[in-house]
């Protein structure tokens, strides 16, 4: 009561000025208005060079990043994958005072409609932002996809999960609005809107379709935060009339939480949708049923180009030994191929790394292998 009784007294008032909209251009920029109720979402509209091949930015990132990039190269060369590899640099600039990625950067991605990323390092309490953030921000990725399957031949306490999430990648309480309203009382604003919550749903229903999936779930706290998760949660029932061969239903993230935890087996059948803090959270939680960030994939969509990662660190302290885990980055790349419609190349590959992996004869130290990066790449070549 003395903080709100403080915030309120007459003298303080004008601190509670919430920072203007400029404040918060990443929200609310750029947000496509769809006109027809079954137009899809985030279509890839890459176009291929004159020898019949797609390019695809490839920003290979720190630490451990080019080493595992190579792996995926091989393997993809070894698929015979029609794609052309456009290696680039996001090495943060400074423009107009923020930390900005490189013009040519920008120039590659928007030309090519798509990009494979390795992990970035972010400095810690000092340095520039993150990367990701960044690009995410400069792209308007709206929604990030991450899947969590069981891999054969590695044990963990929960078999033969295949959980789909589906985040809001663009506003909640990552939008970045606070502000010190007096001395020891910080103001954090979580922003939902309508638009941005419209765009990631119907991309949900629409993803819960093109993989089989009947059912749709929102994760959410309306019962707490009752105008903004409300406000996801009300567009959410709007947007599942309009797909009546999909289920829908709601779940508290709590619940969610500690259902996942006694028994994920329930969750395979549904896709998995949710505010943006709520999804950064619940899909690390879900990449450690399966065994950690290093066999999960990830992808950020955006409706005019979208970027697929490897979410787990650099690892800096095995950089360059050639003992790194390609694994992450190699399905984030099937997820890539998927989303171009090159469904078969990511079928072939997907089969030959999983079969590697269930074999358990060649693989690396953090799988419980002593096998090195190339090693483990040549094995899944032997078997596409």
């Amino acid at each position: 009561m003395f903080a709100l009784r403080s915030i309120a007294a007459p003298a303080q008032r004008q601190c509670l000025r919430v920072a203007p909209r400029a404040a918060a251009p990443f929200a609310l920029r750029n947000q496509r208005q769809y006109s027809s109720k079954g137009e899809q979402v985030a279509k890839f509209n890459g176009i291929k060079d004159a020898n019949g091949k797609y390019p695809v930015s490839l920003i290979e990132g720190d630490g451990i990043g080019p080493e595992i990039a190579v792996a995926v190269k091989d393997i993809f060369a070894a698929a015979k994958a029609p794609i052309t590899w456009e290696p680039i640099s996001v090495d943060p600039i400074i423009k107009d005072g923020r930390t900005a990625i490189p013009d040519t950067a920008i120039e590659s991605i928007k030309r090519n409609k798509i990009a494979l990323k390795g992990p970035l390092a972010t400095p810690i309490g000092k340095g520039h932002v993150s990367l990701n953030l960044t690009l995410r921000r400069t792209f308007n990725l709206f929604a990030n996809l991450r899947p969590c399957r069981s891999v054969a031949g590695y044990k963990t306490p929960y078999d033969d999960v295949d959980t789909v999430l589906i985040r809001e990648n663009t506003e909640g309480e990552y939008s970045g609005i606070e502000h010190v309203v007096v001395d020891g009382v910080v103001q954090s604003i979580k922003l939902i809107t309508r638009d941005a919550s419209e765009r990631v749903l119907r991309y949900a229903f629409q993803h819960a379709q093109s993989i089989g999936r009947k059912k749709v779930r929102v994760v959410h706290k309306a019962t707490i935060m009752k105008m903004s998760d409300g406000l996801f949660l009300n567009v959410a029932r709007e947007i599942a009339r309009e797909y009546p061969d999909i289920e829908f239903d709601a779940e508290l993230l709590d619940n969610t939480c500690l259902k996942m935890t006694t028994d994920p087996l329930p969750y395979n059948d549904k896709v998995l949708v949710m505010p943006n803090l709520y999804g950064d959270i619940l899909s690390d939680m879900c990449a450690g049923l399966i065994g950690g960030l290093g066999l999960t994939p990830s992808g950020n969509i955006g409706d005019e180009c979208s970027i697929f990662e490897a979410v787990h660190g650099s690892a800096p302290d095995i950089a360059g030994k050639n003992l790194a885990n390609p694994t992450a980055l190699l399905l984030s790349s099937m997820m890539m191929l998927r989303h171009m419609s090159l469904g078969e190349y990511a079928d072939r590959i997907e089969k030959a790394a999983f079969a590697t992996l269930a074999e358990g004869k060649v693989l690396t130290g953090d799988l419980g292998g002593k096998s090195t990066t190339t090693d483990f790449a040549s094995a899944i070549i032997n078997k596409l």
